[in-house]
């Protein structure tokens, strides 16, 4: 079981929970490694497919960035990981992929795996509360990875809606303003302390989910516990038995 600040912390006020999902819900990095390889073998390229993952990811905050500071116009989640693969591919020298075939692996971010207890622990966190995705990945690319996991999410909100990527305090207070509701009544579920900090930081409730393999088996992750969020949890399982459902 978690840790939880539950017994010093009134959530009762709280009707809404809002996932980040890439490495949250999904396994994002066995996902897109494995997607790699099958293209890899398809089309006679050879890497190291989980190096690949890990540099892709890296790309993921500072090409945000670049559209957060204004370098970039409003680009989605989409074409910025298109627009970072070419890099990431000359780097490992595997660029023996034709265009077609880095377009396809860019959907990779559509066909990632959920963690064990993430439907379950979303079956009965839903039956008390609203539950939707807070994600920088754009709609259509969340619409389809919600489908290809299965996930029961209610409803999906993304950066796109909002044309700001987290951290920023607009996408969390539009997610409340999205879901008819005050700040104080959403709360943000991750295994990112700095997304539930900035969350926090815009009036969202806060709920630390460990995922220690997140990174890989060398580590990384962020790791219980998070004193700073209202509640701790080692799984969705957990976070629903800390929440009563």
């Amino acid at each position: 079981m978690g840790k939880s600040s539950s017994q010093l912390t009134d959530l009762s006020e709280v009707r809404a929970l809002t996932f980040d999902v890439f490495g949250t819900t999904v396994d994002w990095r066995s996902g897109v490694a494995t997607e790699a390889r099958r293209l890899g073998e398809l089309h006679g390229v050879h890497a190291d497919w989980g190096r690949l993952a890990d540099a892709w990811r890296a790309t993921y905050m500072p090409s945000m960035d670049r559209v957060r500071s204004g370098e970039l116009p409003w680009t989605n989640f989409d074409r910025l990981h298109r627009m970072s693969l070419d890099e990431v591919l000359r780097d490992l020298r595997a660029e023996g992929f034709d265009s077609a075939a880095r377009d396809e692996l860019t959907l990779a971010w559509e066909r990632l795996p959920p963690w064990p207890d993430a439907a379950s622990g979303l079956e009965r966190l839903a039956r008390r509360f609203t539950v939707t995705t807070l994600s920088n990945g754009n709609r259509a690319q969340q619409e389809a990875l919600v489908r290809f996991a299965a996930l029961p999410f209610q409803s999906v909100l993304s950066a796109e809606d909002f044309r700001h990527y987290k951290p920023d305090p607009e996408i969390y207070q539009g997610a409340a303003s999205a879901l008819g509701l005050n700040v104080g009544q959403v709360m943000m579920v991750a295994a990112h302390k700095g997304d539930l900090h900035a969350a926090q930081a815009a009036g969202l409730r806060a709920a630390f989910v460990e995922r220690p393999l997140e990174k890989g088996p060398g580590g990384g992750a962020d790791r219980l516990p998070d004193r700073q969020a209202d509640l701790q949890a080692t799984d969705f399982l957990d976070l629903a038995d800390q929440l009563g459902c």
